[in-house]
């Protein structure tokens, strides 16, 4: 079944395909976009031993000329210099305005790729053919685009939308099932934020694993997340209105959870997952909503753990240094950062946070401290 889905962004509106055996119909999309002839592959070893020929064969085919660039895999390694690694390469192999970048991966090869297209020759083309179920949903969609630094995730980056987005959920076959797990944290968040719905069917599901869930139910995955984020980035591209803002959903402590462990404890979605414990916490602390208590925390909460996701945080962790990196998030303006709280099923609420002067009227450190307390393993405690 296919499920084609757009982003609506006028004279840049771009396709996001969904479909079984898109992989190898690439080149031929390429075509009938009239792409220039060269193109330029970032991809990781490890999805390019299982992927990369047959990437390179379709794109061929089809009349281009491929170059390869590997990047090591990991987190660690999206940082300013393999980005300068990407757009040397493409320099090297000849790379013009009418060339094409094509991100084979997930979303760190997705954002690297993307920052590399952004500021090389002023900007060229880029292709996400995401591998993973987190990029699939979310990253590969939407363009933002960037690199983490020692100060905190994404710091350096700048917005630039794919001309493509194409999407093989046969590829997820050979997805780790830790990787699937990290992916179904941001369904989670779709569903939170926006699509009560779509949270009935994940908490009614048998299960939320990659061995357990139906083909049928995983299509309707991968099609309402991302409808969901091509409706927001559609309206609000740039973070303008606050809409696009909902989408951090458990991102503003996630991120601050990755950056102390250093991306090597846990990876982004299972950061997510915990961030958006905390998130819901906040917002029973608060009271911001008659609609959500601790009901609906628990709720989301099962639904987490469902996915096999913890809803603790790392053991270890110096709760202190979070709070202080959520201090330099990218998204602090004039002292005041925001926090994403959920108000129901399916709604949220933006809340700010005094960065420099916090106060017990807003979000606080205090309570930020209470929540992270009550979320550390109890050995930890």
């Amino acid at each position: 079944m296919k499920s084609t889905i757009a982003v609506a962004l006028n004279d840049r509106t771009y396709e996001i395909s969904i479909a079984p055996g898109n992989l190898d119909r690439l080149g031929i999309q390429c075509q009938r976009l009239g792409l220039g002839k060269k193109i330029v592959l970032v991809s990781n070893p490890t999805v390019f031993e299982h992927y990369g020929e047959r990437t390179i064969a379709t794109l061929a085919q089809a009349g281009f000329e491929v170059s390869y660039c590997e990047l090591p895999d990991g987190e660690q390694y999206k940082t300013r210099d393999s980005v300068a690694q990407i757009q040397d390469f493409a320099l090297d192999n000849g790379l013009d305005r009418a060339s094409t970048f094509v991100a084979l991966g997930g979303g760190v090869i997705g954002d690297m790729t993307g920052f590399a297209a952004a500021t090389c020759l002023r900007g060229v083309n880029v292709i996400q053919v995401p591998t993973t179920l987190l990029a699939m949903v979310d990253s590969a969609i939407g363009g933002k685009t960037g690199v983490n630094t020692p100060k905190g995730k994404n710091l350096i980056g700048a917005f630039h939308q794919p001309l493509l987005v194409w999407t093989d959920p046969d590829v997820l076959a050979t997805l780790p099932a830790r990787e699937f797990r990290a992916g179904m944290a941001e369904v989670i968040k779709y569903a939170v934020i926006g699509d009560p719905a779509l949270f009935q069917l994940l908490a009614a599901a048998d299960g939320l694993q990659q061995h357990n869930i139906s083909p049928e139910l995983l299509t309707t995955i991968l099609t309402r997340s991302a409808a969901a984020k091509a409706d927001v980035v559609s309206q609000d591209e740039h973070e303008l209105t606050g809409l696009r803002a909902t989408l951090n959903y458990g991102h503003t402590i996630g991120h601050a959870i990755e950056s102390v462990t250093k991306y090597v404890v846990v990876n982004h979605g299972e950061a997510v997952a915990m961030g958006m414990v905390a998130a819901a916490q906040l917002a029973v602390k608060l009271q911001i909503s008659a609609h959500w208590t601790e009901l609906e925390a628990q709720r989301q909460a099962d639904v987490i753990r469902k996915a096999d996701l913890a809803t603790e945080l790392p053991a270890g962790i110096d709760l202190q240094q979070i709070v202080n990196t959520l201090k330099s998030d990218k998204k602090v303006k004039a002292g005041k950062g925001v926090f994403i709280l959920p108000t129901q099923i399916g709604a949220t609420a933006t809340i700010a946070y005094e960065v420099l002067h916090p106060t017990d009227e807003l979000v606080s450190d205090r309570s930020i401290e209470q929540v992270l307390t009550a979320m550390l393993p109890i050995a930890s405690t």
